[in-house]
């Protein structure tokens, strides 16, 4: 997740501080079926009662307001799948007006009568789904779907959003600002963990991995960063729109749409990943040596993680000084300010554990924070800097009331300690405490199965733990529980 930057309260895909494509859209959404004429607004979908359209015996049902998950219980929605996010923006960044059209390719998983979406402080103008209008109205966070007709199991189906307003971030339980952050030239857009929501409609919980398109059109002057690969710019009428495709999956708390007056260098590495760095003026003599290192830091994670997952890469270096962290948007980490070399090693990190390799729990976040930070204790052994056993040495010497053993890494307890530092170091200490129970050999091995095993999907601490107990052959059941769901301080290293 964050990296933060000098306030641990606000650590979001936060490297510890020592302290502290042109590929095409997957083909696959098939052919999408229209549902009928016009309704009116408020016209209510198909009841459930017997004799309703579709399989006898088969109940209609309302999709879940939320994915179930325990941190965050609106995040998220049940009872269907986003394949593709079509979005089309324009952004004012003097009236800091949003006009947008959010196109949602889907499918269900159950049969449905209704809907959510998650979208906050937005106006909706209109939905429809299909070819035909739908009811809906706003509940929270959740943008409430009614389409004129049931959605049966395995149907394929289109929603089409149009809103507009102006975006404003939502704060988290640990007091950090996610989603869209107004700054003085455009908006810094970092979404971990709730903060896609503020503005795009989304089935926004990591268990729902999407492709993206993004069209955003800004003040000529401007330039819209987001994921993926730039497909076209093109300017008129004192405007600039930017067509950015992301064609592998992605949570919707990746995505970014990052706006800001901008010097861009663009090129392609050895390995053909194409690199697009964006960065504020301001920020570009203190960022530059550290972005001339990037390709390095890629071909090095690459060698120890496995290939590269994305065909883009690169950075977008904001002015945003109240933002206080960054974040790792996949192919492309948004930085608040310039990033030091150990954060861009943690958010390149990222992109094979967290982006790559998804959550299905918030709970299990050391996946990726732990990991992440490991690869800077890795990184500094094997160029020149302590070792990471130094490094862990360092973290143990800590008395047992530091607030590094305040909770435990592998469920913190809540979305206000996602980003401390428990989950990022202590959670690197346990990946130590594997590679030394196991020795370098099987330890390296495991990264790169953990990766390659689970790239572009999902990944749960039990599926890790079974993972290292294969590839080692030995039991870790014990180191694990120590270091993962022991509150406190282990009693030896």
């Amino acid at each position: 997740m964050r990296h933060l930057r000098r306030q641990p309260a606000r650590r979001r895909t936060a490297v510890l501080r020592r302290d502290v494509v042109l590929a095409t859209i997957p083909v696959a959404v098939a052919a999408l079926l229209g549902t009928g004429g016009p309704a009116a607004a408020g016209t209510p979908g198909t009841p459930c009662a017997a004799g309703a359209p579709g399989t006898p015996g088969t109940p209609c049902a309302a999709g879940a307001p939320g994915a179930g998950d325990a941190y965050f219980p609106l995040s998220g929605n049940g009872g269907y799948h986003v394949g593709h996010y079509d979005l089309t923006l324009r952004y004012d960044t003097t009236a800091r007006q949003l006009d947008g059209r959010a196109v949602l390719t889907a499918r269900a998983t159950q049969r449905l009568t209704r809907f959510d979406l998650d979208l906050q402080g937005l106006e909706v103008t209109s939905v429809t789904v299909g070819r035909a209008r739908a009811a809906f109205r706003h509940d929270g966070q959740e943008l409430v779907i009614t389409p004129r007709r049931t959605l049966h199991r395995g149907q394929g189906f289109r929603v089409t959003v149009v809103y507009r307003g102006t975006p404003k971030p939502v704060t988290d339980p640990d007091g950090s600002a996610d989603g869209w952050i107004p700054t003085d030239d455009g908006a810094f857009v970092a979404g971990e963990p709730q903060g896609a929501m503020t503005w795009f409609p989304a089935n926004s919980h990591p268990k729902d991995k999407s492709t993206y398109d993004f069209t955003i059109t800004v003040p000529r002057g401007r330039t819209a960063v987001a994921n993926g690969t730039l497909l076209r710019r093109y300017t008129g009428h004192g405007y600039t729109t930017f067509h950015w495709r992301e064609n592998r999956p992605m949570a919707a708390y990746l995505a970014t749409a990052t706006i800001g007056k901008f010097t861009v260098e663009r090129y392609t590495t050895r390995d053909g990943v194409q690199v697009f760095n964006a960065v504020d003026t301001r920020e570009a003599r203190a960022a530059a040596p550290v972005l001339r290192k990037l390709p390095a830091v890629l071909a090095w994670e690459s060698e120890l993680f496995g290939p590269y997952p994305f065909r883009a890469a690169g950075a977008v270096v904001d002015h945003a000084p109240g933002v206080g962290y960054a974040l790792e948007t996949q192919t492309r980490p948004v930085y608040d300010s310039a990033p030091d070399l150990s954060t861009l090693v943690h958010e390149s990190a990222h992109q094979w554990f967290g982006d790559s390799v998804s959550l299905t729990s918030w709970k299990d976040i050391w996946l990726n924070e732990g990991f992440a930070t490991y690869a800077e204790w890795l990184y500094a052994e094997q160029h020149g800097g302590d070792s990471a056993q130094k490094t862990f040495d360092a973290f143990y010497a800590r008395p047992a009331n530091d607030r590094l053993w305040a909770y435990p890494p592998g469920d913190p307890g809540s979305g206000a300690h996602l980003f401390g530092s428990p989950v990022y170091a202590r959670g690197a200490m346990a990946l130590h405490e594997v590679r030394r129970a196991v020795g370098d050999r099987d330890f390296f091995r495991i990264l790169r199965a953990w990766a390659s095993g689970h790239r572009y999907g999902h990944g749960t601490t039990a599926q890790f733990v079974r993972l290292a107990e294969t590839k080692s052959g030995k039991r870790l059941d014990g180191l694990f529980r120590t270091w993962l769901y022991t509150k406190g301080k282990p009693d030896s290293a």
